[in-house]
C-alpha cells in the first residue's frame, strides 16, 4: 500500500512538532510519525533559554506557550561544600528574557493539536518506523508497521539522540570522548521555591547535582553519576541527596522521602554527524547532534534548527521544486547550523570540565569553598561569559517572512 505526501517527519519532539506545524500552516502536506502513544515521557527537558523562546516567537507560537504550564527561573546559585560560591539573578541580561521552564509534554500536545486542525496534516502516533524506502540512491519514504509504505518528496528525522533513521541511513555520529550518566529524580515541591525559583548547582565532596522546581510544580534533581562501581539501584537516595545538601534542603529530602520517585538513568551521548543528510533525508536536532543536558541546549538548538530548515525548505516545497533542489537545500541547512552547534558543544564541555575538576580534587574543593568570598567575582564573570552564548546562541537566526 503506497501513500505519497510532500514531507514525512519522524519523531514528534520539539523539532518535529514545530516544523510539522510550520510546514502545514504553509499548505505543505505533512505526515508526522511518532512511535510513542503519549507525549508524557518520564523525562523531557524543560529549560527554554532566550534563544528557544525567541524561536517560538518567530514561529508565531508564543500564544501556545502562554496557555501551558511554564514558569521563569528567578536565579542561579552555586554552592560548594555548603558555602555559596556565587549567585546570578534572572534575567542575566538587562532587559532580556529569563530562562523559562516549560512543560515540554504540554507544549508538544498543544502544537500537535493545532496541526491536526489543518487538512493537510496527519499524525500517526504509536507507529514505529521499520525501514527507509529507497528509489535508487535516494530516500523516498519509510516503511511502518503492517508492511505499510509511505512515500514522500522529503523525509526528516527528528527522532532523537538514538535516531533509528540515522542508523538506517548509515550516517555516522562522531561522539565526544567524555560521555556521562545522570540520574534524574522528581519529588514533592518545597515552599522554598514558591517565592523564588532558583536553579541550584551543588557540589559536596565528590558529589554534584542540580536542583530546580519544574514547570508542573515538583522538584527535579539531576545527579551526576561519576562512580561506575556503585550499584545506584541499591542506594538510599533520599539520604544520599540529603547528605550532600544544605540543612534546609536536607530536611526536605528526609521529610518527603516517600515522594522521591525512582530515578531515571540518562546515558548522555554527545556528538555531531559529519553529514546531516543524504538525498531525500535530513536529520535535525539530537538526531544530527545530540547535546549535553548542560543548560538545556537540546531543545533550544533543535528549535533553531527548525528556523533554518524552514527558511530553506518552505519556498521550495510550496512551489513544488524537484528532488535536486530539495537535496541541495537540505545540505545547506547543515552548512548554516554546524558552526553554532559545534561552538555550543564546546561551551558545554568547558562547563563540564569545571565540574570535573572540582569533583576530582578534594584540595581544589577545599580551596574554592574556603576562599569563596575572594573567588566569587572572577568565577561569576567566567560563568556569565559562557552563559551568554549558551542562552542567546552564537549567531543571529531570523525566520524569513512567510505567508
Amino acid at each position: 500500500m503506497q501513500n505519497h505526501t510532500q514531507v514525512i517527519i519522524i519523531g514528534a519532539g520539539p523539532a518535529g512538532a514545530t516544523l510539522a506545524l510550520l510546514l502545514a500552516q504553509q499548505g505543505i502536506t505533512v505526515k508526522l510519525i511518532e512511535a510513542s502513544r503519549t507525549f508524557r515521557r518520564t523525562f523531557r527537558g524543560e529549560g527554554l533559554m532566550p534563544s528557544g523562546l525567541d524561536a517560538l516567537v518567530q514561529m508565531g507560537f508564543s500564544s501556545i506557550l502562554n496557555r501551558i504550564p511554564h514558569r521563569p527561573l528567578d536565579a542561579w546559585k552555586v554552592l560548594i561544600n555548603g558555602r555559596l560560591l556565587f549567585q546570578v539573578k534572572e534575567p542575566i541580561e538587562p532587559g532580556g528574557q529569563p530562562c523559562t521552564l516549560v512543560s515540554q509534554s504540554a507544549l508538544l500536545e498543544a502544537l500537535v493539536e493545532e496541526a491536526i486542525a489543518l487538512p493537510n496534516f496527519e499524525l500517526l502516533q504509536g507507529t514505529a518506523v521499520q525501514e527507509l524506502v529507497w528509489e535508487g540512491e535516494r530516500v523516498s519514504g519509510v516503511r511502518v508497521g503492517g508492511d505499510r509504505t509511505l512515500t514522500a518528496d522529503l523525509v526528516i528525522g527528528t527522532d532523537g539522540r538514538n535516531s533509528l533513521l540515522r542508523q538506517k541511513a548509515n550516517l555516522s555520529l562522531e561522539q565526544q570522548s567524555k560521555n556521562f550518566d545522570i540520574l534524574w529524580f522528581k519529588l514533592a515541591d518545597s515552599p522554598q521555591f514558591e517565592l523564588e525559583n532558583v536553579f541550584y548547582s551543588i557540589v559536596q565532596g565528590p558529589d554534584t547535582f542540580g536542583l530546580f522546581r519544574g514547570s508542573e510544580g515538583n522538584l527535579q534533581v539531576g545527579w551526576a553519576l561519576r562512580d561506575n562501581t556503585t550499584d545506584w539501584k541499591q542506594v538510599d537516595w533520599a539520604e544520599e541527596l540529603a547528605s550532600a545538601s544544605p540543612p534546609w534542603l536536607a530536611d526536605h529530602f528526609r521529610t518527603h522521602a516517600d515522594t522521591l520517585e525512582h530515578p531515571v538513568l540518562l546515558s548522555v551521548v554527545v556528538g555531531h554527524c559529519p553529514r546531516w543528510s543524504i538525498p531525500g533525508l535530513l536529520l535535525l536536532g539530537d538526531a544530527a547532534h545530540p547535546m549535553s543536558p548542560i543548560r538545556a541546549q537540546g531543545i533550544n538548538m533543535a528549535l533553531r534548527d527548525v528556523l533554518v530548515a524552514a527558511n530553506h525548505l518552505i519556498p521550495l516545497l510550496k512551489q513544488g521544486a524537484g528532488q535536486e533542489a530539495i537535496d541541495q537545500a537540505i545540505a545547506q541547512v547543515q552548512e548554516e547550523r554546524s558552526p553554532e552547534i559545534l561552538r555550543v558543544q564546546q561551551l558545554q564541555a568547558e562547563e563540564a570540565a569545571q565540574a570535573d575538576k572540582l569533583g576530582n580534587s578534594a584540595l581544589l574543593r577545599w580551596g574554592v569553598s574556603q576562599f569563596a568570598p575572594l573567588l566569587r567575582y572572577p568565577v561569576r564573570w567566567s560563568w556569565l561569559r559562557r552563559q551568554r552564548q549558551l542562552r542567546q546562541g552564537t549567531t543571529p537566526i531570523r525566520l524569513h517572512s512567510i505567508e
